[in-house]
């Protein structure tokens, strides 16, 4: 099939040709290069092993160009996840700066129930402490801890739990504590805490 061109590519072409012609000429055969090394007082029986020599080593600073470009990619990689990361947590941080605690109570249930200020240990071992969460992140899970704390002042439970993915800015959530028998009377107090920020307290009756 005859190749046909157009005129600006007929130019690109005779370009192409003068070019590699240049290259040519440029170029040493073995024999002209064998007379210089004769010249020179170079033994010229070690021409093919520095061929082989130049060769190796091209190739070696071609694998070391590709080895730093991909050391170079490598390092943008992590810099960038890192950011990324830096960002995520920052973002997470004011949104979980922005969660307070609204109403809370101590109830016999994890839902609704009265808001108590005494239980009985011996009747009411298990009780709950409920809090409504306001400006709750949606589409997230909080990591919240409950500490009972005695009337010595001793945490005698502390617990740890994260929320279902909320859903709603108001968020309802609970933690409970089973008292006992064991349980010393007095005045309680249960903390629940975000990141270690208190977002609600309420103090309650150990009979």
């Amino acid at each position: 099939m005859e190749t046909r061109l157009t005129q600006a590519q007929l130019a690109q072409v005779v370009a192409e040709i003068d070019k590699l012609s240049q290259q040519r000429e440029l170029e040493l055969g073995t024999a002209q290069v064998r007379e210089i090394l004769r010249e020179l007082n170079l033994p010229d029986e070690l021409l093919e092993d520095a061929i082989a020599q130049m060769h190796r080593r091209e190739v070696l600073e071609k694998q070391q160009r590709r080895n730093r470009w991909i050391a170079l990619a490598s390092t943008a990689v992590v810099i960038s996840a890192i950011g990324i990361g830096v960002l995520f947590g920052q973002n997470q941080q004011q949104k979980t700066a922005q969660v307070v605690g609204g109403e809370d109570r101590i109830a016999l249930s994890k839902k609704g129930g009265d808001s108590l200020t005494q239980v009985n240990r011996q009747i009411n071992p298990r009780i709950y402490y409920q809090v409504t969460l306001q400006n709750a992140p949606i589409g997230n899970q909080l990591s919240l801890q409950c500490d009972w704390t005695n009337p010595s002042g001793q945490i005698v439970r502390q617990s740890k739990y994260t929320t279902r993915t909320i859903d709603t800015a108001v968020w309802n959530t609970h933690c409970f504590y089973d008292l006992g028998s064991a349980s010393q009377p007095g005045n309680w107090e249960v903390r629940m805490s975000l990141d270690g920020r208190a977002i609600g307290t309420e103090p309650f009756v150990v009979k």
